[in-house]
């Protein structure tokens, strides 16, 4: 779209008309140029932030405060129009109110990529949340999916803005007030829930009074879904580093002994198995960790670790010994290291022979 043209032309589609008001201005202009930039600089100020984490800079925490701030200002756009049309003796321009939530969407969005990037355990159904998160970053760049789809159905731009909400506040909590990751997901889904139930209202367009419980039935449904399906969300700022299994493991060192794929059964008759983890905590661990251990679908045992050494700055490691395997341990197993609360952290997966 040829920027230089965009004002002389009778603009027809939404994206159009939408960058022709949105160019009257200079700064609107300015911004328009430079757009391109945004997802750039937002990934790297994640990326950025994800590494201050790790180190416990509070930087970190300022660049999350700010990204909140700038939620709270798009949360509030009616009353912060009305006042600056109070002090300047004009409205802003509804264009540049979509310019502005296109914007912070992409860099909420692109700010906390490069944490669930880290974090997300790959062959699990982490992955489809992860890639949820990478499709809607992918959306709020391309103009004609964003204008045309997201921004003129109102419903969808709510579900969008609430979808980004969840999980800037999943990044937000454990960096800003040290949360759990239970804590967390608790209030990001509320906090979506809530921010549903405009959206559910301009979907449904109903106008009988038994709608206000169908639309909070929609949106506490919501909230249990996201709460229940916690086991599919990525720890923002919990991540395994290293995940072994292992015969023996040098206590005193905390270090395993060889990492292995596949065992036979009479090596395991003796002193049986060990899962060794190290895990990066640079918030630190505030809960309990376990090691759920699996065989051929059906879990078997449930480990609570006793975390030794380490800390936020080297992470921190624990295993779990496992001695009573069955009377045919043959097959294929499973240990997956989770949160007291239900979160996965990393998993490893071995064959018996």
């Amino acid at each position: 779209m040829a920027t230089d043209t965009l004002t002389e032309q009778s603009p027809e589609s939404p994206a159009e008309r939408y960058f022709a008001r949105l160019l009257d201005s200079r700064a609107g202009r300015i911004a328009f140029r430079y757009r391109r930039l945004v997802p750039v600089a937002s990934f790297a100020m994640g990326a950025a932030s994800f590494f201050l984490v790790e180190r416990q800079a509070t930087l970190a925490q300022w660049v999350t405060a700010l990204m909140l701030l700038g939620w709270l200002a798009l949360l509030f756009e009616g009353l912060l129009c009305r006042l600056l049309a109070r002090f300047f003796g004009e409205r802003i321009p509804q264009a540049a109110v979509r310019f502005a939530a296109q914007c912070l969407h992409q860099e909420t969005l692109f700010f906390v990529l490069p944490f669930f990037l880290a974090t997300t355990t790959w062959l699990s159904g982490q992955a489809l949340f992860t890639g949820l998160l990478i499709v809607a970053a992918g959306a709020s760049t391309i103009d004609p999916i964003y204008l045309h789809t997201i921004a003129e159905r109102r419903w969808l731009f709510l579900g969008f803005h609430g979808f980004t909400l969840f999980v800037a506040l999943l990044t937000a909590g454990p960096i800003m007030l040290s949360l759990t990751t239970g804590e967390t997901v608790a209030i990001a889904s509320v906090a979506m829930g809530v921010c549903a139930l405009p959206s559910f209202n301009d979907a449904l367009q109903a106008r009988h009074w038994w709608r206000w419980f169908l639309l909070a039935g929609l949106s506490i449904a919501l909230g249990f879904m996201a709460w229940f399906g916690r086991f599919w969300i990525p720890p923002a700022t919990l991540r395994s580093t290293d995940l072994a299994i292992t015969l023996q493991v040098d206590v005193a060192n905390r270090k395993p002994a060889d990492d292995r794929n596949r065992f036979s059964a009479n090596e395991l008759s003796g002193d049986g198995l060990y899962a060794f983890s190290a895990i990066a905590a640079p918030r630190g661990l505030q809960q309990q960790v376990l090691h759920v251990w699996s065989h051929d679908g059906e879990v078997v045992d449930r480990i609570p670790l006793e975390i030794t050494g380490g800390g936020p700055e080297n992470g921190y490691r624990a295993w779990s010994h496992k001695l009573a395997l069955g009377d045919d341990p043959s097959g294929h197993w499973r240990v997956a290291v989770i949160t007291d609360d239900g979160q996965l952290i990393g998993a490893r997966r071995f064959t018996v022979e």
